[in-house]
């Protein structure tokens, strides 16, 4: 495997979330140990009692589009941008676009079927369609790098990342904006994801969701889209990208394929790409959904391949499990806990592994591996340095 030791960064964070619209929001959310989530009527199983669930407020402007989706993407990847040239980002001849989602417009297409029976103007039909948003951004900006699409389930957040960076280190563009938006926690999406036993929606959060500790009984549904400005030689970055690596277990359409083998590669690779050896990692920003065999597996590389001083913490507890766009939120706290200095973990509610983190901690630098589980066998881990 070729390691690439360029320095590629990010300039810029804009954000949505269940704490609401701006990056601040969900800083000061986090920071605070509040939850992103609140009781909504009608989300629980066949509609019939409120749920748990961390969903994006509606806002925005109308003029992005008639969804939450469009205009929650838009809205994050215009912070990300204001936000980046306030830090001194010109951007380049070649901006590109990666666009990191799984399932787009849930709420038009729910009502494209359901409500309208297909009947809808081309021009609410365009609206429907995954290039609209990109077209109507980069046109926005005048923008005219390569723009994509990238999906891998909860690890798409990841592979935008990674994505962005071959492109910048293959010189394929300039500067990147960088968008993972996930708005799907409709009441359909809920209940099935019941079914599956890993989302739950009648328990308080924190009492829910406890990654690496004993009770856990999965993830609170959230929604989020975030956007990042990736560039090189900035003035005042919030983190570096130093690489990583994705890699498929091939076994099952849900479950982590038992061995192990695969998620444990992927990290060795990550670190391999990333030049660095495992006893660099100061921190596991981890998947951390609460589910029992992604405990297992990220404990098990974490004791394998990382640090015994490598401590883990997972902010889906506070801002739910944002599906598509989750690496990108975690990704995006880490790279703010390095601006402010400490880490926006989730206070500990049950015994559990010694490396976890308990409430805010203070950060004074080091390395950070995020790593990220997709469903149907996606495995991926960055590795992200403080800025220089």
């Amino acid at each position: 495997m070729i390691s690439q030791h360029s320095e590629i960064e990010i300039g810029g964070i804009g954000a949505v979330t269940g704490y609401g619209w701006g990056r601040e929001a969900l800083w000061e959310g986090l920071a605070a140990s509040e939850l992103a989530a609140s009781l909504v009527d009608g989300h629980g199983p066949d509609q019939d009692r409120p749920a748990w669930v961390a969903r994006v407020p509606e806002g925005g402007d109308p003029a992005d589009g008639p969804s939450r989706f469009a205009r929650s993407m838009r809205a994050a990847a215009r912070e990300a941008i204001s936000d980046a040239e306030d830090r001194g980002w010109t951007p380049g001849r070649r901006v590109g676009l990666l666009h990191a989602v799984v399932l787009g417009e849930v709420d038009l297409w729910r009502e494209f079927y359901q409500a309208r029976e297909g009947r809808v103007t081309i021009r609410e039909y365009l609206a429907l369609m995954p290039s609209t948003p990109m077209s109507t951004f980069m046109k926005e900006f005048g923008f005219h790098g390569p723009a994509m699409n990238v999906s891998a389930m909860c690890a798409s957040g990841n592979a935008g990342l990674l994505t962005a960076k071959a492109w910048l280190d293959a010189g394929i563009v300039d500067d990147v904006v960088f968008v993972a938006t996930d708005l799907s926690a409709s009441p359909e999406n809920l209940l099935h994801f019941e079914r599956l036993g890993v989302t739950i929606t009648d328990t308080e959060p924190l009492d829910a969701c406890r990654p690496f500790q004993e009770g856990s009984r999965g993830f609170i549904m959230g929604e989020a889209s975030v956007g990042m400005v990736l560039s090189r030689g900035l003035s005042t970055p919030y983190a570096q990208v130093l690489g990583g690596a994705m890699s498929h277990d091939a076994h099952h359409v849900t479950s982590i394929e038992p061995s192990l083998t695969e998620v444990t590669g992927c990290v060795a690779d990550a670190l391999d790409n990333s030049g660095v050896k495992g006893g660099d990692i100061r921190y596991l920003n981890a998947h951390g959904p609460g589910t029992a065999q992604c405990d297992r597996a990220e404990a098990r590389f974490c004791e394998d391949l990382l640090a015994a001083e490598t401590e883990i913490y997972s902010v889906k507890p506070l801002v739910g499990h944002c599906q598509g766009a989750a690496s990108a939120v975690e990704v995006a706290v880490a790279a703010l806990g390095y601006r402010h200095g400490f880490i926006p973990a989730p206070p500990r509610r049950a015994p559990g592994n010694p490396r976890l983190l308990d409430g805010p901690t203070p950060l004074t630098g080091g390395l950070t591996l995020k790593s990220s589980i997709g469903m149907g066998g996606h495995n991926s881990a960055v590795v992200l340095a403080p800025p220089q």
